[in-house]
């Protein structure tokens, strides 16, 4: 776990990614000067940044170093009231107890998408629509790479990953064709050798509405950075760091994301203990998706936490 304090000398022009939803974060977070805030993706802070214009104190966390040092940039005339943490935000009990400060937070907000910048970087492997290694792990210290996943299971095992985190109806049409091109051909390496697979197995017209690349590449993606239990263990941790009436939010961008917070949240409220303040998901309206298009399928949830659960 590393803490990034930000450098005012280290600012430099970089393209910063556009944040999702920002004035409704900044509203139901009900962001108070001086009050201490949890962006626990903080990416490259752009959802940080607006809650540091609002008078708020930010913690932002972030398993992705890279990400992380574009953040510093583009927070550092906010050094005095900013603190960087390079980890998972799975380990968020842990992150809090090593902070200094008297009381719990008044808020906690987690996008869970992938960024721009992520997408864009060639070397990472997360876009098919890159030729680049297939590698998609969000924290470089991590071993293992999508390139392990799809050259070393059997195929029924890639067929589960596919179905689970992918929704993949040819899940084993697509793993069978896989084990068979490694076996014929050699290792499969980068994300283009993947795509060819993929279409060879599923076929591809220009102009479908998904490509058919793009639920493997999401299944992959998942199951390299065991996202959703990532997701789970931050859900069950976060409650207990937050002062009464404190609000968690989350932005997810696909539905078994989405489908966790969601029933997390009406479980914890059933439980008499949290409110859900978004009882239909918030969505970005239509000048925001004509903007930025990438943002189209975000979903924003929130509850508002009463007290700390037993």
């Amino acid at each position: 776990m590393q803490i990034c304090h930000v450098q005012s000398e280290t600012a430099k022009l970089i393209p910063c990614h556009q944040p999702v939803m920002v004035e409704e974060v900044l509203k139901l977070l009900n962001v108070k000067v001086d009050k201490i805030y949890i962006d626990a993706t903080v990416g490259e802070g752009g959802h940080a940044e607006a809650i540091l214009e609002a008078g708020g104190n930010v913690i932002g966390i972030d398993q992705d170093e890279a990400v992380i040092e574009r953040a510093r940039v583009r927070l550092a005339p906010y050094k005095d009231r900013v603190r960087l943490v390079h980890a998972n935000f799975r380990f968020l009990k842990s992150i809090l107890s090593r902070q200094d400060f008297p009381d719990r937070v008044c808020g906690i907000m987690a996008d869970v998408g992938v960024s721009s910048y992520q997408l864009e970087a060639p070397e990472r492997g997360f876009s098919f629509q890159l030729d680049s290694p297939l590698d998609m792990r969000m924290d470089g210290r991590s071993r293992l790479t999508a390139a392990d996943l799809v050259n070393d299971l059997k195929d029924e095992e890639l067929a589960g990953i596919f179905r689970e985190y992918g929704e993949e109806r040819a899940a084993r049409k697509i793993a069978r064709l896989i084990v068979a091109s490694r076996s014929r051909e050699g290792k499969i390496t980068t994300t283009s050798q993947l795509v060819r697979v993929i279409t060879t197995a599923v076929g591809f017209r220009p102009g479908s509405r998904i490509h058919p690349a793009t639920r493997i590449f999401q299944a992959l993606r998942i199951a390299v950075n065991d996202e959703l239990e990532a997701l789970k263990e931050f859900l069950d941790q976060a409650p207990e760091g937050l002062a009464p009436g404190g609000r968690l939010l989350v932005i997810s961008f696909q539905s078994l994301e989405d489908r966790i917070v969601k029933h997390t949240f009406k479980a914890w409220e059933r439980e008499n203990w949290a409110a859900v303040l978004t009882k239909k998901p918030l969505r970005p309206v239509e000048h925001e998706v004509r903007n930025n298009p990438r943002c189209r399928s975000a979903k924003l949830r929130a509850v508002e936490i009463y007290s700390t659960p037993l």
